[in-house]
């Protein structure tokens, strides 16, 4: 099963459109836990409720045992879904290229640091922007700056408050994050049955062989060496 790791800070809208494609099967995988920073929030309460693990991150030493839960899990993708803090460099390193995040903006502008939220959407309504829309990008070291994968823009030439173009870059996020975990799914599949020669055309067959792979490297990231980090790349 491909494995993938929500992390998130506030109510949970693009996890919650994530669950509701696994769950009418439209993406082949599951969501293996929720990560948090904030216990009392609206992503860890569905979490909860759909039985989903959950970690919640209380310190900076919590990153330690959190990367140790990721391995051991054998996460195949982290999706920052309205994840507020900063990844640690090791995480970087150790999933390299499987780390994206959903930016409410079409980056590089109104990116960076405390650029999230309605505060995207205040600048963009303040600037006077006629197209505003939703990034998907890699998580690199620096706030917003990873390479872009995919980006979709939509009109707001006529719209009147902050909010309104919040509710009009939410729809657009719901449609572009789950579009882009898809091929990343579907990457992971076909280099898998080139790894097996293609002897495997049954997906339930392919997933089992795929994850005991992992196993007998020991972790993911042993296995995910061997194949090409460029998902999507420009």
């Amino acid at each position: 099963m491909y494995k993938i790791a929500v992390f998130v800070s506030g109510r949970g809208s693009n996890l919650k459109e994530i669950h509701k494609h696994i769950e009418t099967e439209k993406l082949r995988a599951e969501i293996s836990v929720v990560v948090s920073n904030k216990k009392n929030c609206g992503a860890i309460d569905f979490a909860i409720d759909k039985n989903i693990p959950t970690f919640i991150i209380e310190n900076e030493n919590s990153y330690n045992e959190l990367l140790k839960y990721l391995v051991k899990l054998n996460i195949h993708l982290i999706v920052l879904a309205g994840f507020l803090k900063k990844i640690p460099k090791n995480f970087i390193e150790i999933y390299k290229n499987k780390i994206i995040n959903i930016h409410p903006a079409l980056l590089p502008k109104y990116g960076g640091k405390g650029m999230y939220g309605m505060n995207v959407h205040k600048a963009v309504f303040n600037a006077k922007e006629n197209i505003s829309g939703a990034t998907v990008h890699y998580v690199n070291e620096y706030y917003d700056e990873g390479a872009i994968i995919e980006q979709r823009k939509i009109d707001i030439s006529n719209v009147k408050s902050p909010e309104e173009i919040s509710r009009k870059v939410l729809k657009i996020e719901h449609e572009l994050l789950p579009d882009i975990i898809k091929k990343f799914i579907d990457d992971y599949f076909k280099k898998t049955e080139i790894i097996l020669n293609g002897n495997l055309t049954d997906t339930n067959k392919l997933v089992e062989v795929s994850d005991n792979l992992f196993e007998l490297n020991g972790s993911e990231n042993n296995f995910a060496e061997k194949k090409s980090h460029n998902y999507f790349t420009n």
